[in-house]
């Protein structure tokens, strides 16, 4: 199985929580009664007059019920563990591989309105290859919430016409800031950030770390530190998304305490803002 993301604040023990199953009542037997010629006229009539009443619905307008195309909003105000459906545009996506014979991939994607973290959405490898940057896809599962990160599992998708690219949003201003999250999963930039020095696992200071601890080699993730306005930030190479060989990577190897950076990437969540980062510019 795929491994999980973790930062400096690692917990044991974390798990997703099980889906909740709504339990459904029967219908009531419907009650049958003799009625006089009269009423059955009457409430005919009635019924008439109240479909006449009412405001028709403009062509176009969205159902809300199970399956319609939800707004972000909607998304957002979705109770955990609820089916939800929404329209977006791939943005990225972490390596393909099989799970007892079962492709799936783990995708960054963002519609105009906000973004969506899809975690390990099953695909065969051709699906996998034709979901390029800017792919927009209808995606159908259900709201999960794992350590503060919003995302959505269990989905299946289809492909549909359209395509679109986001700019990064620069949030730098907004790092300390609690309405940071309101812009969860968004592909963002950070600018003119100083690396910090961390601390390796024999306690010696060092620009990035492989593994959040320093426990690493050449291939897993890279943690470092960053700071702006005196406040420093984690920050990570997720190996899946972008691996050794990836220039953002080799480019973080190669950073020094001190340097001042530029930095783009997926503002991932994990206890609090765990970006994905997959450009690093030393200015």
């Amino acid at each position: 199985m795929k491994k999980r993301y973790i930062t400096l604040m690692l917990t044991a023990g974390l798990a997703l929580s099980m889906m909740g199953c709504g339990a459904k009542s029967e219908p009531a037997p419907q009650a049958t009664t003799e009625t006089s010629e009269a009423a059955q006229e009457a409430s005919q009539e009635a019924a008439s007059e109240a479909s006449q009443d009412a405001p028709a619905q403009a062509d176009g307008a969205e159902s809300t019920e199970s399956g319609s195309v939800m707004t972000h909003a909607d998304f957002i105000a979705a109770d955990v563990d609820s089916e939800v459906t929404v329209e977006t545009y791939v943005q990225a996506k972490q390596g393909w591989w099989e799970n007892n014979g079962v492709g799936n991939a783990t995708f960054y994607t963002q519609a105009e309105d906000g973004a969506y973290f899809i975690y390990n959405m099953p695909c065969s490898q051709e699906e996998y290859d034709k979901l390029e940057q800017g792919t927009k896809i209808k995606v159908t599962g259900y709201k999960s919430e794992w350590s503060g990160e919003v995302e959505i599992i269990d989905a299946t998708f289809d492909i549909v016409e359209g395509n679109y690219v986001a700019d990064a949003f620069d949030v730098t201003s907004m790092l300390s800031d609690s309405a940071l999250i309101d812009h969860q999963n968004e592909f963002v930039s950070f600018k003119g950030m100083t690396i910090e020095a961390s601390k390796d696992a024999e306690g010696k200071e060092a620009a990035f770390l492989y593994n959040y601890d320093g426990s690493g080699s050449e291939g897993d993730d890279l943690y470092f530190n960053a700071s702006v306005d005196g406040n420093t930030y984690t920050f990570t190479i997720e190996s899946y998304l972008c691996g050794k060989d990836t220039d953002v990577y080799k480019a973080v190897q190669n950073l020094k305490v001190g340097d001042t950076v530029d930095m783009e990437g997926f503002l991932y969540w994990y206890e609090g803002a765990n970006p994905h980062i997959t450009s690093v510019s030393v200015k």
